[in-house]
């Protein structure tokens, strides 16, 4: 029986690999880095490590890592075994950690060697020398197992179906659902972005996001090996750092807190930006201001996209053509984007309405969810974002609003209500409410409302500092505030949009 044609996305990097062996694929601090051949080395030891240790085809690889090439190395590494990556937030607490394990029944976890003995106390940890260890400096028990492999790896036979990440992105009720994305799904999604933002070998990347998101590891890692592209790697978004790297760079991705940071820094001028041919956006909403402060600033136009975790990118304002202030632009090639009223029907320009997705870059389901899956997507196949969007006469997108209780805060997704679950169970809080509330730096920043029981006063520090033992630190709210009652409708429902509207200035 022959096989289907091999879909693994390392063997789409590989050809970039081969070409442009000797060049420079990752320059890191202190200008250290790794040529393309040296990220096919050492991935290729660590998939054999990774074997070794038991990884089959399909297996979850579970890595809370700090950000570093060896970390890169890690996720190639993955692909090429036929593991199923499985990339966390590095703020997430032991409450979380110990759901999202349980959960993805990861058969290896990778970690900071500060967190190797929780993660082998967490229930359904894999056995202890399936836990190994990676630290920011890309050292640790995983690098060791590796020195002794050959650098030569089979890259695994994947079909296009077969899932190459598990990513969590939490639901309105509070409990995470686990999005598998396909190999299909990410060389679709590479493929077409490499293409429509016009990557080449001749660009460099200046990498500033996190891996453990989409953004910064299936989108900007995706267009540069798909190209032979480099990448300028920073751990962090330091607005000094990257004005200091930008003269160096050709592209630049980021969210919209990166833009208002460097358009706060005096050093960041027209000139330091000169050499980059384009800034692109996306995670979270690009306030109009901050598109014409940038423009003014560098006489260039950002360009915004659209996307999801289900879905990667879906729209993106054109490369040659308008860039318009407030749209996302134009549906990618090979994508389906609609939107349609309450009863499923498609909408015309200027009518709001819910958008919907199908393509090639659409999940396929959510992992262990099927009851889930059947709910958000439609009879022929669209995905339902929770998004509510309108078209412009020109067919350009533009998001107006979530229908689904989310708040985006420094390109992050938040889910209210499950950090409400959290602040219900505290000791003197009848009931709570969270809602986002404008932000200059991080676009939205999460405001918690809370109703004590009868003559008991909230403290705001020390709710902050208990729920920062219990979820990550960008889930925290930055303000706690006491009310005397919650607003809400005949029917019983908390009116958010009024608590909205009186909070709208509390960080202005």
């Amino acid at each position: 029986m022959s096989l289907s044609p091999q879909h693994n996305l390392y063997q789409y990097f590989a050809v970039q690999i081969e070409k442009f062996a000797d060049k420079l694929a990752v320059i890191a601090e202190q200008q250290t880095g790794l040529t393309f051949r040296q990220l096919d080395q050492q991935s290729g030891k660590l998939a054999n490590a990774l074997s070794e240790r038991g990884l089959k085809p399909g297996d979850r690889v579970t890595a809370q890592i700090e950000k570093s090439p060896m970390a890169l190395c890690l996720y190639l590494a993955c692909l090429r075994a036929g593991g199923v990556f499985h990339p966390l937030n590095t703020g997430y607490q032991p409450g979380e950690l110990a759901f999202f394990v349980d959960n993805a029944q990861p058969s290896i976890i990778i970690t900071d060697p500060s967190n190797m003995a929780l993660f082998q106390s967490l229930p359904g940890a894999p056995k202890p020398d399936r836990i190994l260890t990676l630290d920011a400096h890309g050292q640790g028990s995983l690098v060791d197992l590796a020195q002794s492999q050959s650098a030569k790896a089979t890259i695994t036979h994947r079909n296009a179906a077969d899932p190459a990440a598990l990513l969590y992105s939490s639901g309105t009720t509070g409990t995470p659902k686990g999005i598998k994305l396909s190999h299909g799904n990410l060389v679709s999604n590479a493929s077409v972005l490499t293409e429509h933002w016009q990557f080449s070998d001749r660009d460099v990347l200046l990498h500033a996001l996190p891996i453990y998101h989409v953004h910064g590891l299936f989108v900007a890692v995706g267009c540069a090996l798909m190209s032979g592209a480099g990448m300028r790697w920073l751990k962090v978004f330091d607005a000094s750092e990257v004005v200091e790297a930008l003269p160096h760079c050709s592209v630049m991705m980021g969210v919209p807190t990166y833009y208002t940071r460097l358009l706060a820094s005096d050093a960041f001028t027209r000139d330091v930006a000169g050499h980059c041919r384009l800034f692109i956006s996306g995670s979270a909403p690009l306030l109009p201001e901050t598109f014409r402060d940038f423009e003014n600033r560098t006489g260039k136009r950002i360009v915004e996209r659209y996307g999801l975790t289900e879905t990667m990118i879906n729209t993106s304002s054109p490369l040659e053509g308008e860039r318009r202030v407030g749209k996302v632009g134009l549906p990618l090639e090979s994508i389906d984007v609609r939107v349609v009223d309450e009863q499923g029907q498609p909408l015309g320009p200027g009518e709001t309405g819910q958008i919907e997705v199908r393509g090639p870059n659409v999940f396929s389901g959510y992992w262990r969810a099927p009851e889930k899956t059947h709910q958000d997507f439609t009879p022929d196949g669209y995905f339902r974002t929770g998004d509510n969007g309108m078209w412009d006469e020109d067919g350009y997108l533009s998001i107006v609003g979530r229908a689904k209780d989310m708040v985006i805060s420094g390109g992050l997704n938040i889910y209210p209500r499950e950090v409400e679950m959290l602040l219900d169970q505290l000791p003197g809080v009848e009931e709570s409410a969270v809602i986002g509330v404008a932000h200059t730096d991080f676009g939205e920043a999460l405001v918690a409302l809370l109703v004590a029981e009868a003559g008991v006063d909230i403290n705001e520090a020390c709710v902050r500092a208990k729920l920062k033992t219990q979820i990550a630190g960008f889930k925290v709210p930055k303000r706690v505030i006491q009310i005397d009652q919650l607003p809400r409708n005949a029917m019983g429902k908390v009116q958010k949009n009024q608590l909205r509207k009186q909070f709208r200035e509390l960080f202005t």
